[in-house]
């Protein structure tokens, strides 16, 4: 499964971002494997990030969003897509060892 991580920062080396819609980074991974990083296009502005957001990860085709949180507008893009998310505050390294 395709999983997308929320991240500030474009590496592996970070933490999981703690907004989902305004992260400044995603991470994408297959399993544990690293497939590549893409900077949110949506991170600045002003409303609509999380249906944006959720678009562009459901154009992915990821099947699973991992964030510190997610705004109500996001969750609801997501499930409407039928991608799952997580919850999870730590290490980028530590989330996708637990939900890859």
């Amino acid at each position: 499964m395709k999983i997308a991580i929320a991240s500030e920062v474009e590496n592996l080396e970070g933490v999981v971002s703690e907004k989902a819609g305004r992260a400044s980074f995603y991470l994408f991974f297959e399993g544990e494997k690293f497939l590549k990083s893409v900077k949110n296009p949506f991170a600045f502005g002003s409303g609509g990030a999380g249906f944006a957001v959720a678009k562009m990860l459901s154009d992915e085709k990821v099947g699973l969003v991992i964030a510190g949180s997610l705004g109500g507008n996001m969750e609801s893009a997501l499930r409407e897509r039928r991608i799952e998310f997580k919850e999870f505050l730590g290490k980028i390294k530590e989330a996708i060892a637990k939900f890859s």
